[in-house]
């Protein structure tokens, strides 16, 4: 049967971020995915394996050795060839009940009374070397499967002694446990043995819940032509998934980094030294799948919210999670290092900034000198990669005034919580800082009606969306044209004589679509282009109608960043902003 896309699953974006950390960097340890039933967690595993590619194997071993470095100790071999036969990457499932022999191996029955020797017959974990291995209701497994399933995992190996039979073969693989807390609980030292974990629970929105409902029938309708629908995207994830791996080893994780994972396992009180070690791989994975080849404190801290909650100490009732106040906290004693320039796909061959402080004419209006002296990290490394999309676009030297529209509906709360927003103002910033001398962005907070309206430089750019956002108090519905008028009042109150570049984000359509249309109509007039953001799901029905207003209107443009705007570079969410510029 075809199964459900990795890509179709709605929301739950730790969980598939997780999951794809493991498949960029599988030494960070496996999930261990904890939530109600009916929340995705099976379906989103079993899809996984789609993404991964295609592993190369010695034709006839039983146990998937690589052509060109096959296991010295394998059962089968010695193998003397370099040639192999490529096939899928391998899901493996390890039911609840199986047996120590299922998992392990053991002797060949059939060919010990056939032929009269002593043979060895793989278990799962042979079959899963080099893929996944997947335990549902993982903490309903026997310990004793447990310890061994982990020793495997945590050596890349397993050894076996049956009837006689002595033997050692690879097992390095992907493990992933799923389990509901209502039917009890694993064991701390089991727990701190899986190096990611990830709590799920079904959406209270009921737009998202709808949409969960909409994909499902249409899946089970139709599986293939729910699964071609989607294939554009599977292929973008296979590839990305490719090139962080190939990233990977290129990565630098520096002392500040270092002291940062340090300073946060030790403040959370963590027993051991392996959620230090999980932390950094786990941060180097974040940076090679952002395309990066340094890791920053982001990658830190998202690394900490996923390493962290099950091997902290906390008390029976205290809530499940981390303090994102406190990590924070400790997270600011310590700065990022220096950034170091980026591998961006858009102009390989495009020069470095000059950090000289005076530019040429058709040069950026400020310098990446004075960027990296009063920005933090992330606005540096986003102002190289706009120098690198505006020159592929012939725009390098282009002068306008930039305003940033931040949608503050119910529904953008997880995209304020998990740093998404901050993100997208952080690159707008280093977009300004290439257009405008003044390097500002005047952005508007609206919902229902106007919530309130801030500007964003260079000197306050670090956690300024969190900060702005929770001051606003409650959030409200969804009123484009109420932006709209907005932005155009200041554009005019200004005395502006060039051009305006409007960053206008939202997850949905507005509730009045008609005083929408009028609005940008309206603005027309004004020498004003505007570039819709959209965040959320790829087929989300509300976009049709953002999309339709873009293109109409004459002076729009549209860009769907998606349901993990944080998941993408620099680069790519740059050439989506300026799309139309």
């Amino acid at each position: 049967m075809t199964p459900y896309p990795f890509t179709a699953v709605v929301g739950q974006a730790d969980l598939r971020l997780a999951l794809l950390l493991n498949a960029v960097s599988p030494a960070v340890g496996g999930v261990l995915v904890r939530g109600e039933k009916g929340t995705a967690k099976s379906t989103a595993v079993r899809a996984l394996s789609a993404l991964l590619p295609p592993v190369d194997v010695v034709a006839g071993c039983r146990f998937s050795c690589a052509p060109g470095a096959p296991d010295p100790a394998c059962p089968d071999g010695p193998h003397d060839t370099t040639e192999g036969t490529a096939r899928p990457a391998r899901m493996v499932e390890l039911p609840v009940g199986a047996s120590e022999d299922r998992l392990v191996g053991a002797l060949d029955i059939e060919r010990a009374l056939a032929e009269g020797v002593k043979a060895f017959e793989p278990g799962l974990l042979a079959d899963a070397h080099r893929g996944i291995l997947y335990v549902d209701e993982v903490n309903l497994l026997h310990d004793h499967l447990i310890d061994l399933l982990l020793d495997a995992a945590a050596m890349g190996a397993s050894y076996v002694e049956r009837e006689g039979v002595s033997v050692r073969h690879a097992a390095r693989f992907l493990l992933v446990g799923t389990m509901n807390p209502e039917e009890g609980e694993l064991r701390p030292q089991l727990l701190d043995r899986f190096g990611l974990t990830v709590e799920v629970a079904a959406s209270r929105e009921p737009e998202q819940r709808v949409e969960v409902v909409r994909r499902r029938l249409a899946y089970e309708d139709d599986p293939a032509a729910f699964a071609a629908r989607w294939a554009g995207d599977e292929a973008g994830v296979r590839a990305r998934v490719v090139a962080a791996r190939a990233l990977l080893p290129q990565v630098r994780l520096g002392d500040n980094a270092l002291l940062q994972i340090a300073a946060t396992c030790a403040g959370f009180e963590v027993d051991g030294m392996r959620a230090d070690i999980v932390m950094a791989r786990t941060a180097t994975a974040l940076a090679a799948w952002a395309g990066r080849t340094a890791v920053r404190k982001e990658d830190v801290r998202q690394a900490a919210l996923l390493a962290l909650p099950h091997r902290r100490r906390r008390n029976p009732f205290d809530a499940p999670g981390l303090d994102e106040d406190k990590l924070d906290e400790i997270l600011d004693r310590f700065p990022d290092d220096e950034p170091e320039p980026e591998p961006e796909p858009v102009a390989a061959a495009a020069e470095a900034e000059p950090e000289a402080d005076g530019e040429p004419a058709d040069g950026p209006a400020v310098p990446l000198a004075q960027v990296k002296r009063r920005a933090g990290a992330g606005v540096a490394g986003a102002y190289k990669a706009a120098g690198q999309v505006l020159r592929a676009k012939g725009k390098a030297g282009a002068r306008a005034s930039v305003y940033l529209v931040l949608d503050r509906s119910g529904s953008m709360r997880p995209f304020y919580k998990d740093g998404s927003v901050q993100h997208l103002a952080e690159h707008t910033l280093a977009l300004a800082a290439h257009l405008d001398e003044a390097a500002t962005v005047h952005t508007v907070f609206f919902s229902t009606d106007i919530d309130g309206t801030a500007d964003l430089t260079l000197d306050n750019s670090e956690g300024w969306v969190e900060a702005q956002h929770a001051a606003l108090g409650r959030m409200g519905r969804t009123s484009y044209h109420r932006a709209v008028e907005q932005v155009v009042e200041h554009y005019e109150k200004s005395g502006a004589a060039g051009p305006a570049f409007v960053v206008f984000q939202t997850d949905g359509a507005p509730d009045s679509r008609q005083p929408a249309k009028q609005a940008l109509a309206g603005a027309a007039g004004h020498d004003i282009h505007w570039q819709f953001v959209a965040f959320g799901e790829h087929d989300a029905k509300g976009f049709d109608f953002v999309q339709k207003l873009a293109e109409e209107s004459g002076n729009a443009g549209f860009f769907h960043a998606g349901p993990a705007p944080l998941e993408l570079t620099s680069a790519a969410l740059l050439k989506g902003v300026l799309d139309r510029f």
